[in-house]
């Protein structure tokens, strides 16, 4: 009953006295948010967290943080930020969620090396890898910072974060096949102690077409779940590693079976299997599709709601309607990124009778910047078709080479028909625009690893 000594002397004497009958209960919590049961998470943490329990109040902001709510996520921060005194998870917490913070100020950042230094210090897990992130990220913030070297002092001291910072360098360098073997390396030693490893294994085996190894992993990775060792949410990412066809030949059977042992447990991997079946149709058929859309969208997934809206858009499963689209994109807003795309495709294309060009821009440009891929090719689009509003060649121009830049498919021959009739002088602006909306979104696109290395669980205790 260590934590009662956050509490108030007299409540911890009754509560004490009473024996913790009725008490709130911090590892029913904490397992529940491992497979996905927010809501028995949630209301287990805000009753702890209502009688001052610090921990609880940070795991009631990390369901925050996981919603992707922009709102909810400026609340995690507040939220992190009053516990940070007293709490060195919080600060781990705190200082990973300024790092990923999109447009963070300098000092920002720098408050973010200082948390997650002191939460090492302070014995927390999960500090490193953010702080690799930190120097790779914003390379100009810590001129003094070498990233590699500093990755290689933590290696050289036998801190097990230190190998899977190096792999998180191979992934932001974009030099990740030309390190498999030592990704392997460091996956395979990190193994028991990092589950993450797991993902990194399973798409290094993908990319090198080695089955035997994958099928071993695989056999490896049931055990750990049944152990209790490997989470759900793990799982279902090697299942989408497996039906990855960027990463090699695709396993698209074995991952159905994963995810359906695992989805009654953890509802995102509903959507998963959603995904796989849109994938691979031949997995099964519409019903089936729809039955694990409707099991997703119960359990309050986004995900289910993005995918059911593409599907009433694209018409392929489903007779296509841009009203029903509509309604399911909006169910996504602000926690799926495609969600504004689809939504400024839908009024850029007047699929709702006419076109809505400002509300076009404002989605296409959201997901624009929240790095969306073709939202800025859509942008030029618009603005050079003159579709329900007047054109603008300049705008065109800037956005056209903004899709460029991202090799958009089609870009470029857009970019080379709208650069041709400019003037110098309005190309020298367009290019000045180009850089502006450049310095505006300045943030790092986070690959898997990235995503993965700020949720980690850091081994959460109970009461």
């Amino acid at each position: 009953m260590s934590a009662l000594r956050t509490l108030p002397v007299p409540l911890a004497l009754a509560i004490a006295l009473a024996g913790c009958a009725g008490l709130p209960d911090q590892r029913l919590a904490n397992e529940a948010l491992k497979r996905g049961d927010t809501v028995t998470a949630q209301q287990n943490y805000q009753q702890l967290a209502d009688l001052g329990y610090s921990e609880a109040q940070v795991g009631l902001a990390d369901i925050q943080v996981g919603t992707r709510d922009p709102a909810q996520i400026k609340q995690a921060e507040a939220t992190y930020r009053a516990a940070a005194d007293t709490s060195p998870r919080a600060q781990a917490r705190l200082g990973r969620l300024l790092v990923a913070k999109p447009g963070a100020t300098e000092a920002e950042q720098h408050e973010a090396e200082g948390l997650l230094k002191k939460a090492f210090a302070n014995g927390e897990g999960n500090t490193l890898i953010p702080l690799a992130m930190l120097y790779l990220q914003y390379p100009h913030s810590f001129p003094n910072v070498n990233a590699q070297q500093q990755i290689s002092q933590w290696q050289a001291a036998g801190y097990p974060q230190a190998g899977l910072a190096q792999v998180l360098l191979y992934r932001t360098q974009d030099t990740y096949d030309q390190h498999l073997d030592d990704v392997e390396r460091i996956c395979k030693a990190a193994l028991n102690t990092t589950d993450i490893c797991y993902v990194e294994l399973a798409t290094v085996y993908q990319k090198k077409a080695a089955p035997e190894k994958q099928a071993q992993l695989l056999k490896q990775m049931e055990a750990g779940v049944s152990r209790g060792t490997v989470t759900a949410q793990r799982v279902d990412s090697v299942a989408r590693v497996l039906g990855d066809a960027t990463l090699g030949k695709t396993d698209e059977k074995t991952a159905q079976a994963l995810l359906e042992k695992i989805a009654p447990g953890y509802p995102a991997s509903w959507v998963s299997l959603a995904q796989l079946l849109y994938d691979f149709p031949e997995l099964g058929d519409v019903d089936q599709m729809m039955k694990y859309l409707d099991n997703g969208r119960a359990a309050d997934q986004p995900r289910a709601e993005l995918l059911l809206g593409k599907l009433y858009y694209e018409g392929k499963w489903v007779p296509a309607d841009a009203q029903a689209a509509e309604a399911h994109f909006e169910k996504a807003v602000g926690k799926e990124v495609a969600a504004d795309y689809y939504l400024g495709q839908i009024y850029r294309r007047g699929y709702l009778g006419k076109v809505y060009s400002q509300k076009a821009l404002d989605h296409l440009l959201t997901a624009a910047r929240n790095g969306q891929n073709s939202a800025d090719f859509a942008i030029a689009q618009l603005f050079s078709q003159g579709k329900g509003t007047q054109p603008n060649p300049l705008n065109a121009y800037v956005f056209s080479q903004l899709a460029k830049a991202q090799d958009t498919p089609e870009a470029n021959d857009l970019a080379t028909q709208l650069e041709a009739p400019l003037t110098p002088e309005q190309r020298a602006e367009g290019q000045r625009l180009v850089q502006q909306e450049l310095a505006t979104r300045g943030t790092l696109a986070q690959s898997t690893l990235q995503l993965h290395a700020l949720q980690e669980e850091d081994g959460e205790e109970s009461l």
